[in-house]
C-alpha cells in the first residue's frame, strides 16, 4: 500500500504546474526524486520479503 501511495504522489507531482517559478519547480523536482527513492526502497523490501 505504501508503494502505491508513493507512485500516486509521483503522479500528482507530475501534474503540478509551476508556471516558470524556479523555486517551485526545484521543490517539485526534489519531491519527485524523494518519492521515487521511497518507491524503490519499498520495492526492494517487498521483493526481499516475497
Amino acid at each position: 500500500m505504501s508503494r502505491r501511495e508513493a507512485k500516486e504522489s509521483i503522479h500528482w507531482l507530475d501534474l503540478i504546474l509551476t508556471y516558470g517559478n524556479g523555486a517551485l519547480e526545484k521543490e517539485r523536482l526534489e519531491l519527485i526524486d524523494e518519492a521515487i527513492q521511497i518507491k524503490k526502497i519499498l520495492s526492494t523490501i517487498i521483493k526481499r520479503l516475497g
